[in-house]
Parts: structure tokens; C-alpha cells; sequence
């Protein structure tokens, strides 16, 4: 195998391949080291790269194979962390520059949970300003690109997690999402991406500050890499204030189980939002027909999502005054949703408005097992194509593009976004498939078959293979 051909192997495969002594952490990691040195620059997947660190923990994951003792999971396989996250001695910018000297001296929750499954930090991804955008441009860093297309956006807020996927610069990613932030990156880039529903993922060792609308996920190559990391990161840690049992069986043995006859719902459009683009339309529809053909039953109808979107933004905005950074060193964006700022008594009946409307989207699951969208409704954007506009303008743009995702931060449900295609400019499509609450075994089984039927591991960005080469 060769170098290219290792750095696009899946997770789980390069994991057998360690395990069989075919190739040993260091090697691995090497391959990655050299992949970012060269492609990063241009790319600006990552803000930190810890290679010291990767190679020192690879040297002695390699000294341990060795000694054939027990093994982890993901024993010596690279990962990525978004830089949201906190993972010990590492800086953690939050995508501010005012940040770069913040180094923690602990781990996350789902980094602990990461490293104990063997496997070995390469860095830190770039992610949007506090995680509030739908694109990775925050001041003081080199915007994320999309590997398709240099000229785009690979998405926001886990856009450097999905760009480093997609280009082959780790081989599977840690991301969140707390309004389309998994979903979207993955969409963009080709990618499959799961935001689990609540209380599948801590938040330890820090607390939820959001009401619940945001968790951490898996972004990957394959359905089954996806499911194997949220096997890893799932699971309760003293004081969660959610929390579900862990999966039986795991969401690994979901994704090679045979699926039932299924009830899909499927919609293009978002009320009050509206209809998605063509291309984003077509992925919704290409996807229903290969569902019916593998014979489920499929019925075109939607929840009504239109109480949903006042309340939502009150809770989303004010991550931003939960940050506790000053407005002068915040990007505009930022700054306008900081000044946007309620009361509590808002807050708490914002919280209050959201839930009941979630109680209406879900009992619409009653009758349907999934729900088939788009992921967005339009293609990505360019890098900076809404940088003239005003705060006001953006914002509106922003709910525009990404409504199809913030109503299952609401309600906690899990969502699966699939890559189906392409569009007339070369750039990925994207659906999401959405179950029923904590049902991400179904979720991932209905994938894994859709992926089966029309594979689409075989793609790779032409950026990231003939630079490599050169």
C-alpha cells in the first residue's frame, strides 16, 4: 500500500493493519506529519499541530506492539481534536488569537475517552469563532478550505476537522455540533458525520452550557468509522446532567447489521425557511428513490419547524456572553450576537419555548422511523462571500443556509449527515437522515446500507493526492 493510499485507508483498517504488524504507529504517523507539513499551509485545516507529542506517543505505541499484550481499539490510528476542546498542554484557541497562551492542564472528557481507545493526537483543528459560524474564517488564523475546491468553505464550526478528513491529513476526526456543526462540515467535504442525540456524549469534565442543544460526534470516511468512534466517545461520566445507557450492541454492530423495513419520511423543504437549491433538492431525492428501491416505505412530509426558530437563536446566541471574552476582541459577527444578549427571565422562556416545540417535532416521529433532508439548503459558499455585508445581513444568511439542522439540536435527536454526490462546480452534497430519540443504532444501520448500495469511499479531492505526489 502506498503512502497516499494509507492516509485515505479507513480508521478501522489501518487499525487491523497495526494490529497485523503490516505498519506501526509511527509509520502511520510519519505519513500524516509529512501530508500536513505540505498540504496545510494552503489547506488551514489545523491551528495546532502537536507532531512532538504524536511522535513521542507513536514511538511508544510502536515499542508496546512489541509486546503483544491487549490491545484498544484504535491502538497507534491518528486522530484529530477541534479546537474547542480541550486536550492537556495543548493550546486552546476557541478560534480567538487573544486565546493562543491558553493552555489547559486537563482533558476533556471525550479526549480522555479518545486516548484510551490508543489512539494518537496529531492536533488541533481550526474551527469558527467560538464555534458560532457555519464557516472556519475566525481573525488572526488562515481560513479553512474546502480539499474540493480551495475557493470555498469546508463548513464551519468543525470545518478544520472535516477539511484534514477529506484531504487525507487524519484519518478521522473528533467534532461537535451544536447547530449543524458536524453535519454541515460533512456535507461539505464528502464526509459522514453524526451528531448523537443527548446525552450519548459527556461533557466532562466542564458542563453544559447550552441547554442541551450541543454535543461532540465522530466525522469519517465510513459509516462504520463513525459508528466505531461513537462507540469510543459514548457513555456517562459522574454528574452529566443527560445521559442515555450505553448501546446494545454497539453502534459498530449496527453498522454491519441487516435493516428492516423502514418508515421514511423525506422533505426539501424547511418552513418557515424555505426550499432547498437544486443540487441540495436533487441529494434529498436521489436518496429517496434508492430507499424505495431497497424497499422501504417512503412518504414525502415534514414537522412544522416554525415555532422553533425564535427561541433557538436566543439559546444559540448566548454561547457567546457564556465565553466571558470582551466584545473588543471578538469578530463583528460575534459582537452582534453578544450585544443580542437577554435577560435571564428571556433566556429561561426561550429554553421553555424551544422545549415545547420539540415535544411537537418529535411526537412526529411517532409514525416515522427516519426523516430524509438536506443538510443545508444551498451549496457551500466561498471563503469571504459574506464578508461585506453587515452583521445583521449575515446572520440572516446564516439561518438561511443551515436550517435544516438546528431544529434536532432542539429536540436531541440524532441525525447522520451522508455524502450523495456532487454538484455542477465539483463540490459535495450532502442529505441527513434523522431518527427517532437515542435510535442511532437505526440510523446507522439505514446508512451503512445506503452506503453499500452506492459507495462512495472511493473519492478523493485531486488537491490532496496530486499535491502530495509532487
Amino acid at each position: 500500500m502506498n503512502e497516499i493510499d494509507l492516509a485515505f485507508a479507513p480508521a478501522l483498517e489501518q487499525a487491523q493493519l497495526i494490529r497485523r504488524r503490516q505498519v506501526s504507529p509511527l509509520e502511520l504517523v510519519q505519513v500524516y506529519l509529512e501530508r500536513i507539513q505540505c498540504l496545510n499551509p494552503q489547506l488551514g485545516s489545523y491551528f495546532t499541530v502537536t507532531a512532538d507529542q504524536a511522535l513521542a506517543d507513536a514511538k511508544a505505541k510502536t515499542e508496546k506492539l512489541a509486546t503483544n499484550g491487549e490491545l484498544p481499539p484504535f491502538f497507534g490510528v491518528p486522530i484529530s481534536i477541534k479546537d474547542l476542546n480541550c486536550v492537556a498542554g495543548v493550546p486552546c484557541t476557541f478560534g480567538n488569537p487573544t486565546l493562543l497562551n491558553n493552555i489547559p492542564d486537563f482533558d476533556d472528557g471525550v479526549v480522555t475517552k479518545i486516548k484510551q481507545a490508543g489512539f494518537i493526537i496529531l492536533g488541533k483543528t481550526a474551527a469558527s469563532e467560538l464555534g458560532s459560524f457555519p464557516y472556519t474564517e475566525p481573525t488572526g488564523f488562515p481560513p479553512a478550505r474546502n480539499p474540493w475546491n480551495l475557493e470555498y468553505t469546508p463548513g464551519g464550526s468543525s470545518g478544520g476537522a472535516a477539511a484534514a478528513v477529506a484531504a487525507g491529513l487524519c484519518p478521522i476526526a473528533q467534532g461537535s455540533d451544536g447547530g449543524g456543526s458536524i453535519r454541515g462540515p460533512a456535507a461539505c467535504c464528502g464526509l459522514v458525520g453524526i451528531k448523537p442525540a443527548r446525552g450519548r456524549v459527556t461533557h466532562a469534565p466542564v458542563g453544559d452550557r447550552l441547554s442541551g442543544i450541543a454535543t461532540n460526534g465522530p466525522i469519517a470516511r465510513t459509516v462504520a468509522d463513525a459508528a466505531a468512534l461513537l462507540d469510543v466517545m459514548s457513555g456517562y461520566v459522574t454528574g452529566d446532567p443527560y445521559w442515555l445507557p450505553d448501546p446494545e450492541p454497539s453502534f459498530l454492530t449496527a453498522s454491519k447489521e441487516r435493516i428492516g423495513r423502514l418508515r421514511v419520511g423525506y422533505t426539501t423543504n424547511v418552513p418557515p425557511i424555505g426550499e432547498a437549491d437544486t443540487s441540495c433538492k436533487q441529494g434529498v431525492l436521489q436518496t429517496v428513490k434508492l430507499l424505495e428501491e431497497l424497499g422501504h416505505v417512503v412518504e414525502e412530509k415534514c414537522p412544522d419547524f416554525s415555532g422553533l426558530v425564535e427561541p433557538f437563536q436566543i439559546v444559540w446566541q448566548t454561547g457567546v456572553a457564556a465565553s466571558g471574552l470582551p466584545a473588543e476582541v471578538l469578530q463583528p459577527m460575534n459582537r452582534f450576537l453578544l450585544a443580542r444578549t437577554v435577560s435571564a427571565g428571556q433566556y429561561l422562556q426561550a429554553v421553555y419555548q424551544m422545549q415545547m416545540v420539540s415535544r411537537l417535532i418529535v411526537a412526529f416521529f411517532h409514525n416515522v422511523d427516519v426523516l430524509v433532508m438536506p443538510v443545508y439548503l444551498h451549496s457551500p459558499i466561498r471563503i469571504g462571500e459574506w464578508a461585506h455585508l453587515s452583521p445583521e445581513e449575515t446572520f440572516q444568511n446564516i439561518i438561511k443556509w443551515v436550517a435544516p439542522c438546528p431544529p434536532f439540536n432542539a429536540t436531541g435527536q440524532p441525525a447522520i449527515a451522508l455524502p450523495v454526490g456532487f454538484d455542477e462546480r465539483g463540490l459535495p452534497i450532502g442529505v441527513q437522515l434523522v431518527g427517532k430519540p437515542a435510535a442511532e443504532a437505526t440510523l446507522i444501520s439505514l446508512a451503512a446500507q445506503l452506503e453499500a448500495a452506492k459507495p462512495w469511499i472511493q473519492h478523493r479531492p485531486a488537491f490532496a493526492t496530486a499535491k502530495a505526489q509532487n
